[in-house]
């Protein structure tokens, strides 16, 4: 009940009053059956703005850390999450990465619309990045069709780092469902599922409009938090030793 409460009575008016969201292709989406909408991921708010202009209920894996924090606050996000249909998964690797698939091929199997960002985590700077290939290996265990999406002007509305939403018009964009059946039983093949996952992300970078990097987001996030952690003095060490004397002997 609280999905839909939030998407009609609660957060959703307030979405649609400040940021006028706008939405493309509705006709790609099936009215039933399992799918997966594989969007890139711009903001937090790319959750909510999809949910709210689709008719159909969509399901998220959230991370689990949305369902576990302690105190008021915490019991707060965990039945937020829970209402709104978040799915919880671990994903810190090895089994629990299998879990989280489980989980998903179970869902799309029960006909659920599932919502995947393949990049596994936000844009750090506004660029499409290298998608993961769960999404593939979903897609073949359940047999189901994906769907590119594009999230236009999230990242204007919720700002890496910012804690207030700011107004600003939003645009979804809906592409033609990629149809897979054509590797059926080759669900494990990381050559196949890599395939895939390529031309799902460039359905996605002709969508969206991005430029694409052929990295995966999480280490480019990585690279820039352990720059930002060494002292000045080693970096500029660091450089120097990379500089080539010309000098003249």
């Amino acid at each position: 009940m609280l999905y839909w409460w939030s998407k009609f009575v609660l957060l959703g008016p307030l979405l649609r009053l400040f940021c006028r969201p706008t939405i493309e292709g509705l006709e790609h989406l099936p009215e039933r059956g399992g799918a997966i909408l594989a969007s890139n991921h711009l903001a937090v708010v790319d959750s909510f703005f999809l949910p709210l202009l689709v008719p159909r209920r969509i399901t998220f894996l959230a991370k689990r850390e949305y369902f576990t924090q302690p105190g008021l606050v915490g019991w707060a996000k965990k039945q937020f999450f829970t209402g709104v249909g978040q799915v919880p998964v671990d994903r810190s690797g090895g089994s629990a990465a299998q879990a989280a698939m489980d989980t998903a091929v179970r869902l799309l199997r029960e006909d659920k619309l599932l919502g995947i960002y393949p990049e596994g985590t936000r844009s750090p700077d506004g660029r499409l990045y290298k998608g993961k290939t769960g999404v593939a290996r979903m897609a073949l265990e359940a047999g189901v069709p994906v769907i590119p999406v594009a999230m236009i002007g999230t990242d204007k509305v919720n700002p890496i780092g910012s804690r207030v939403w700011k107004p600003h018009h939003v645009h979804v964009k809906i592409g033609e469902p990629l149809d897979f059946s054509r590797y059926e039983g080759m669900a494990g093949d990381r050559f196949i599922e890599r395939s895939m996952t390529d031309e799902i992300m460039y359905s996605l970078m002709e969508l969206s409009g991005q430029t694409y990097v052929d990295l995966y987001a999480a280490s480019v996030k990585e690279r820039a938090a352990a720059a930002a952690t060494t002292p000045a003095v080693e970096r500029d060490g660091r450089d120097a030793a990379r500089v080539p004397d010309t000098r003249a002997g």
